[in-house]
């Protein structure tokens, strides 16, 4: 990645966050959500951008329908707000790595509180030394 597509990643971040929270108007995009990142591709025609929000599946699927919706609209307003000879199409995704780090952390403390219970801190004692 060149510091231009990484730097037009985080401006078009940057300016789709504030686009969603002051003028989105769609009650399917009112929830908790946050553009988490965007990752343009190298010809600068099409652009991922990963969301994440509080919510089950079903509310995901109600998301993405919103973002479908409101495409045309953030990507006009990206054309108006940002110097690029070509806005990007705008393909939206979950971004679903904070769930699964919650589920590490989950799964870390589950291990720790099994040795505490076990009567070890983790760590392999040295025979050698008492």
């Amino acid at each position: 990645m060149t510091r231009r597509t990484e730097r037009l990643n985080h401006l078009i971040q940057i300016e789709l966050s504030d686009l969603l929270r002051k003028h989105i108007n769609d009650p399917r995009l009112t929830s908790l959500i946050s553009i988490t990142g965007v990752s343009i591709s190298n010809d600068l025609k099409n652009a991922t951008v990963l969301i994440s929000a509080l919510g089950d599946h079903h509310d995901r699927d109600e998301i993405l329908n919103g973002f479908h919706s409101a495409s045309g609209f953030l990507r006009r307003e990206l054309a108006h707000r940002l110097d690029i000879r070509v806005t990007p199409e705008l393909k939206f995704e979950f971004d679903d790595s904070i769930e699964k780090g919650v589920s590490l952390v989950s799964l870390i403390d589950r291990v720790v509180a099994e040795d505490k219970q076990a009567g070890t801190d983790g760590r392999k004692r040295n025979p050698k030394h008492k």
